[in-house]
């Protein structure tokens, strides 16, 4: 994996672990919002039971169903009991439909039950009257998961969740459309730097740039003339294959005149000297022939 590979697989994990933890941090976050509105019903409802000292133990939780358990044994009325959890609810926005059910400890039998669906408005509030017998009761919360016309188990949450999720699906958005331009972004200077790097021929240990007509050799820079470059990339293109005197004197200087044949050994005199810093790299006279770049592996 290339430098510039590694750095776009590194900026999209980037961001795939932001986007994930925001969401199991909302997630998270809303949870312990509902468990601490539990708490409070818990509390609430001890205390109509004119109990100020015992203790509401730690809520558990399975699927959407909440359970609250107490230390001690209380008595409630069923009137209070559902006006003192709809005023939690409220409150709070934990739910917009859900189940509360008083369950024996012992037996697991349900005492009382009732639904508040304050989307269709279809609450069901039997016996409000009776006050139930002193004994030891869990309270079973449950945010109700309603079956809609497409078949599909939507969630109706409380407007406060779903504005917590409609957040968090918002920030989804924006991070995978950032994640999107930030990978273009990225493709594209990796394209543009390649295209560039085109004009980089490696050379043993030298890059030979032929847009800036240079060599470059451990962050050093050789200026060529404008021959030089044209020569070396001459012979360049035949490594390892001798060019003869005449097709570089055509190719390199055209019809500039016969005085330019005598300085073809001076160019490469000066070639030689700038890439003395790679013994691999040579430029070796064939008498009486020409020239060739040899490069050995």
């Amino acid at each position: 994996m290339s430098l510039k590979q590694f750095k776009i697989t590194y900026c999209f994990l980037s961001l795939f672990f932001l986007f994930s933890y925001t969401g199991f941090a909302q997630n998270s976050a809303k949870e312990k919002h509902i468990e601490v509105a539990l708490r409070m019903i818990g509390h609430e409802v001890l205390l109509h039971a004119k109990d100020s000292t015992s203790r509401v133990l730690p809520i558990t939780k399975e699927n959407n169903k909440y359970r609250i358990q107490f230390e001690s044994d209380f008595v409630f009325n069923s009137e209070d009991l559902v006006t003192t959890v709809k005023e939690v609810v409220d409150k709070t926005g934990i739910a917009s439909n859900y189940i509360v059910e008083f369950e024996n400890c012992e037996t697991a039998e349900i005492a009382y039950s009732f639904e508040m669906n304050y989307l269709e408005k279809e609450d069901i509030i039997p016996c409000q009257s009776r006050v139930q017998p002193k004994s030891c009761y869990n309270i079973v919360f449950t945010i109700v998961e309603k079956l809609v016309d497409n078949n599909e188990l939507v969630n109706k949450v409380s407007e406060s969740s779903s504005i917590a999720f409609g957040n968090g699906f918002y920030f989804g958005i924006f991070a995978v459309l950032v994640l999107i331009l930030l990978i273009i972004y990225l493709i594209r200077k990796t394209s543009h730097t390649n295209t560039s790097n085109t004009n980089l021929i490696p050379l043993g240990a030298y890059h030979f740039d032929k847009h800036n007509t240079e060599l470059v050799i451990n962050n050093q820079r050789i200026e060529l003339t404008s021959k030089e470059a044209d020569l070396l990339l001459l012979l360049y293109d035949s490594a390892n294959s001798t060019v003869e005197r005449d097709v570089i004197l055509n190719m390199v200087w055209g019809d500039e005149g016969d005085y330019i044949g005598r300085t073809v050994d001076v160019f490469i005199s000066k070639l030689r000297k700038k890439l003395e810093l790679d013994s691999k790299v040579k430029i070796v006279n064939v008498r009486g022939v020409g020239y060739k770049l040899v490069m050995d592996a």
